[in-house]
Parts: structure tokens; C-alpha cells; sequence
């Protein structure tokens, strides 16, 4: 049976040439068939030359590319994807490291599984759906991952409810043992998951390293953790000797858990403090006292649409944090929106440090774990931007 087709508009074929995963609605002059969204569909050229075989989508970007080299798309192709996925973690020293038992799976394009991201917690296998073609899929991936995980995988939760239409999908266990909670470990940090309730897949497994470098600059300094969530970079910060902690987020649950954890670690005597306040107005307030600030906001901009106003955002708060900031601090600063590029990004620091009228150098450039491979086909995959400055 023939596959419905996407056929390329004459001259609209330099990203698909650059092997580009994604194919966007304006490239296709036709479709050709009645694909529904989450089939596989052909990608051809106005010559009639086969180019790629995707998955569908009734999207600006219509096509999330499989294979440029094979349109035999099976079990077997995913098994494959799946195995290089595992097999390069196990290279990187993932699964022998017993200080630290959560990370990615799949990271999606940068495994040339485009719409799959898969996260390991400690046994639990998470898995989002960025598409409905990788939707369908989950069964079946989930008995490919644990064909190659064995013993390793106790649980797969399927979290694809907020990255899927809604009512397309419900977030909960798939198979194995379902636990309300989970404790993870990183960097000899315990924390406790909720993957019902946390963002993302559960955490933010992407700032790993960044979190440790934290902690390597930690000790007898004052650190501020902004949108600091459930107090992952808190606690790397009092595990490297931080005189002092400050967690502020304004989600109530989130403190809670922070503190939790922070107890868990540390005891009920650590030298940490958990605010839930919008950091745009506690910046405000904080006075010259730290000497490590960290903001790791939510993505400002969802889309090219909401660039403008994201960058907006990003500026503001970092030019509060670099004009409160102690003389000679550090700031850990981030955005983890796909649509603010490196050059959006500096460029807003600069700004931001023009508006401090401080002084203000780069450090080390922060980025995301190399759990996080990026596809050099996909630049776009390099979403997480990051900047360790001092402040003069």
C-alpha cells in the first residue's frame, strides 16, 4: 500500500538537501493522498524523487523526518534508533555512575528520533511525546527499551499531556510498578520526584553539569536560586559549602518539595531559606548580599511570535539581578527557549549589562548536559543558553 505524499515545491528543497528534520507546510506545493496526523507520510521533489519518509503533521512544520536514507519504517528501524540512543549513554559512563542515576534517554533529533524524548530516573523509564506519530509508538518503544535496558527499567510513565494537543493524551504508567514518588540521586543528591505533577518529565535533567559547576564555586558564599523549582542547583550549592541558600519560586508545591529535599539532605538546621514569590518583584528587594545568583527561567518565548516580548522578559531580569548583585559576583544566567538564538541571547546580556551599568565579564559559556546530543543537521536542538559572568 502506498504511503500519502508530500510533494516539495521547485526551488523549496535546500532544507530537506540539508538534511533538515523537519519540513515546513510553506516547502509543499501538494499533498497527495489523505494522510491523518501521526501517519507516516513519502517526501518527494517536484521531479518525483523520493527525498525522506516522516511522520504527518497538521502543523507549520508538516512532517517531523524519520530517514533520508530509508523508507522502510519498522519495528525493527526503531529498535535500531533506540539501541544507538542506549548504547551512547552507556559510552558516556551514564549507567556506571552511582552518584548520580538520572538522565536522557532520547533527546529527540539529537537521536534522529524527532518528537521522542525519553528520560531515565533511576529505573523509571519517562517518556514524552512531542508528536502524535511518536504517540502511537510508545508500546511499542517501551518493548524496545526494555530489550535493551533488561533489569535496568522497572517502570515506564508516558507523560505526553502537555506537549500533545489536548485530551490527546493522559499522563501515567505504561507498565512495570507505579509509584506516587520516586527518589533519584545527582551528584550524591537525593530528591524526590513527582512525574504526575513535575514539569518537564519530572525534572530538569539538562542543567546536570551546570549544577555542578555551582557547586564547585559554592563554598562559604551566599547563593540565590531563582526560579528555582524543586532546589536542584540549591542543593548543589549546599553540597559544595554554601554559608548560605535561598530558593524562590512562585509556585507553593515547588518550595515545599525544595524544602523537602533540602531536609532530606542537609537536615532541618541547613543554611537554606525557600520563598514562593514572583522573582520579577523579590529581585527587587534583595539586597547586595549574595554572591552567586542563579535564574534558570521558564521559556519567555514560546515561538517567533513571543520572541520581542520574551527577550523583554529575559533583559528585565537579569538587569535586576546585575545591578543588585555583590561587587565581584557571579551570575549563572539561562534561557531555555528555542526561539532565543546565541546571538538573541548575548545580545540581551549585553543590554541587560548596559541597563546595570555595571561591569561584567563571560566566564564560561554553560550548556546543556552531554546527555543532550544536538544533531548537527539541527541547530535549533541547541536550545538551552547559558552564561556564568562576573560582575565588577
Amino acid at each position: 500500500m502506498l504511503r500519502p505524499r508530500l510533494i516539495i515545491a521547485k526551488g523549496k528543497e535546500k532544507a530537506p538537501q540539508r538534511r533538515h528534520p523537519w519540513i515546513f507546510s510553506g516547502a509543499v506545493q501538494r499533498v497527495e493522498g489523505h494522510p491523518q496526523v501521526g501517519d507516516l507520510v513519502d517526501v518527494y521533489d517536484a521531479a518525483g524523487v523520493w527525498i525522506a519518509t516522516g511522520h504527518y503533521q497538521d502543523e507549520s512544520i508538516i512532517c517531523k523526518v524519520l530517514s533520508y536514507d530509508t523508507n522502510q519504517i519498522d519495528d525493527d528501524f526503531f529498535m535500531q534508533r533506540i539501541r544507538q540512543a542506549v548504547d551512547y549513554r552507556r559510552q558516556m559512563g551514564f549507567f556506571n555512575n552511582a552518584a548520580t542515576n538520572v538522565f536522557r534517554l532520547v533527546n529527540s533529533e539529537g537521536d534522529f528520533l524527532p518528537g521522542l524524548i525519553c528520560d531515565y530516573y533511576g529505573g523509571v523509564l519517562v517518556m514524552q511525546a512531542h508528536s502524535m506519530g511518536m504517540h502511537r509508538l510508545l508500546p511499542m518503544l517501551a518493548d524496545c527499551f526494555a530489550a535493551c535496558l533488561g533489569e535496568k527499567m522497572v517502570s515506564v510513565f508516558d507523560k505526553s499531556s502537555a506537549t500533545l494537543p489536548e485530551g490527546a493524551a493522559t499522563d501515567g504508567y505504561l507498565r512495570g510498578i507505579e509509584p506516587d514518588e520516586w527518589e533519584i540521586v545527582e551528584d550524591g543528591n537525593r530528591m524526590m520526584i513527582n512525574f504526575f505533577e513535575g514539569q518537564k518529565t519530572g525534572f530538569f535533567i539538562d542543567q546536570r553539569e551546570n549544577r555542578h559547576l555551582l557547586g564547585t564555586l559554592s563554598e562559604g558564599r551566599r547563593v540565590l536560586n531563582c526560579f528555582g523549582y524543586t532546589g536542584g542547583f540549591s542543593l548543589a550549592a549546599l553540597r559544595g559549602g554554601a554559608s548560605y541558600v535561598e530558593t524562590v519560586d512562585i509556585s507553593r508545591k515547588a518550595i515545599d518539595l525544595c524544602n523537602r529535599n533540602v531536609q532530606m539532605n542537609f537536615g532541618v538546621v541547613a543554611p537554606h531559606k525557600g520563598v514562593v514569590a514572583d522573582v520579577l518583584h523579590y529581585i527587587d528587594s534583595m539586597d547586595a548580599a549574595f554572591d552567586i545568583v542563579v535564574l534558570d527561567p521558564p521559556a519567555f518565548a514560546k515561538n517567533h511570535r513571543s520572541l520581542q516580548q520574551g527577550l523583554k522578559g529575559y533583559r528585565a531580569i537579569n538587569s535586576k539581578a546585575l545591578r543588585q548583585i555583590k561587587s565581584g559576583g557571579l551570575l549563572f544566567t539561562f534561557s531555555c527557549s528555542q526561539a532565543v538564538s546565541v546571538d538573541d541571547f548575548r545580545t540581551m546580556v549585553f543590554s541587560a549589562a548596559a541597563m546595570a551599568h555595571r561591569d561584567v565579564r563571560v566566564v564560561r559559556v554553560l550548556p546543556h548536559a552531554l546527555d543532550h546530543p544536538v544533531s548537527i543537521y539541527h541547530p535549533e536542538g541547541e536550545y538551552l543558553k547559558g552564561l556564568l559572568l562576573q560582575v565588577i
